[in-house]
């Protein structure tokens, strides 16, 4: 993938243009900075980021697009959201769901009319981080794919992107193949690690719809989330990907709404996604989001401890009876796990930076925390801590600019 970033105050204003392509590739192998991993965290505005993952030129043309002001290719008529209501004799406050396609980079907004929902808008996703594929591990950098919701405490209204909406990740699923992440939203602008970034004038339509439909009584909003419309014909195209089997899982679920028209009832069990259809009668009931099986249900007691046997390979010597029981409730083995959050964090890690006239651009100050990011209270803190460290290294080079100018003039 590659990401570009320029200097401007507006979130909106992120890219600057490529003069000579082959000239900056080569720039670019003399230089390798990691940036840190929540999608809330970007390098220093000041500064060019250039990630190179995948050959994802429409995600840079939409960029170049937003820098210049203008409007994305497919964008509804924002101002004229009433008058498009009215066109499918719909209203705001009706209950909605979303689905969410990867290579199409495109988020359709769909709400219920009758018994069956009736899609009202497709909008282009600006940017979304990583390739296809879910996310495994906290700093992959990676857009989650899978079965969400979005409940009112999943509402954002402050921080970097006001008008936010946490998809909730890891759900059931994710935690019970021990995926970690935290914080991955659909907001605004058109810059992400991790999330889903759909310009300011777009998430404040999306986000207007869903608070509406939350607050007129409806208790979540389901969010599907693919790499690409899931028709035999895209599937086959990438069967020789190791997520097939993953993908093939999700397409039911894609299937079941396709045929009804209305969100299917998702559980989680032995590492997989279990879909069946509701009814014209079940729309609007209130349901769990994800019922899990008896097996899925221990590990996700366990999930915390389990956490923390797979991140200490050592610890596997010495495990009692008890966990080791756990553990063979796994679906895919502890090393397993441990191999793939190694390689999607190496992928993560294996793009460059530059800043202006090809000098390297420095790194944020990384800042572990022990708290948990999806609490609003622990991603302040980290934001504090953050830019005090920032600031004292920002003291620290203003004092050394001194010393050099003044042993330049001597």
């Amino acid at each position: 993938m590659l990401h570009i970033k320029a200097k401007s105050s507006d979130a909106t204003g992120l890219l600057t243009p490529v003069r000579d392509a082959s000239r900056t590739l080569r720039r670019l192998a003399a230089f390798a900075v990691v940036v840190s991993a929540a999608c809330h965290v970007s390098t220093p505005a000041n500064a060019v980021s250039i990630e190179l993952k995948d050959a994802a030129p429409d995600r840079i043309e939409r960029q170049r697009q937003v820098a210049r002001g203008a409007p994305l290719a497919g964008t509804p008529e924002i101002a004229a959201i009433k008058a498009r209501l009215e066109k499918f004799d719909l209203e705001r406050g009706s209950p909605v769901m979303l689905r969410i396609f990867k290579e199409e980079s495109q988020l359709e907004l769909w709400m219920m009319k009758g018994d069956r929902y009736i899609k009202f808008a497709t909008y282009p996703i600006c940017h979304w981080s990583g390739s296809l594929g879910p996310k495994l591990a906290e700093g992959d950098k990676q857009s989650p794919e899978g079965f969400y919701t979005i409940t009112k405490r999943q509402l954002h209204y402050s921080g970097r992107w006001p008008r936010s909406l946490n998809i909730g990740f890891p759900n059931a699923f994710d935690r019970s193949l021990l995926r970690t992440g935290s914080y991955i939203l659909i907001h605004g602008g058109c810059s992400s690690i991790g999330c889903y970034a759909m310009t300011n004038p777009v998430i404040s339509e999306v986000f207007g719809l869903v608070r509406a439909a939350l607050q007129a009584g409806q208790d979540h909003i389901h969010v599907h989330v693919f790499p690409f419309r899931m028709t035999e014909q895209n599937l086959d195209r990438y069967k020789q990907s190791d997520w097939i089997g993953f993908w093939r899982n999700l397409k039911a679920g894609y299937d079941s709404f396709e045929r009804t028209k209305r969100p299917p009832r998702i559980s989680v069990c032995r590492g997989s996604y279990q879909v069946s259809d509701i009814g014209p009668q079940e729309v609007g009931q209130s349901t769990r989001p994800l019922n899990v099986c008896g097996e899925t249900a221990q590990i996700l007691e366990a999930e915390t401890l389990l956490q923390k046997i797979v991140s200490r390979p050592s610890r596997w010597q010495t495990l009692s009876d008890a966990e080791k029981k756990l553990l063979a409730l796994l679906t895919t083995p502890p090393d397993e796990i441990v191999r793939l959050r190694k390689e999607a964090k190496a992928r993560a890690s294996s793009y460059v930076a530059v800043g202006k006239k090809g000098r390297a651009v420095r790194r944020r100050p990384r800042v572990t925390v022990s708290c948990d990011l999806r609490r609003v209270s622990c991603r302040r803190f980290l934001a504090l801590k953050r830019k005090r460290i920032a600031n004292q290294h920002a003291k620290k080079r203003r004092k050394e600019n001194r010393r050099r100018r003044a042993a330049r003039r001597r």
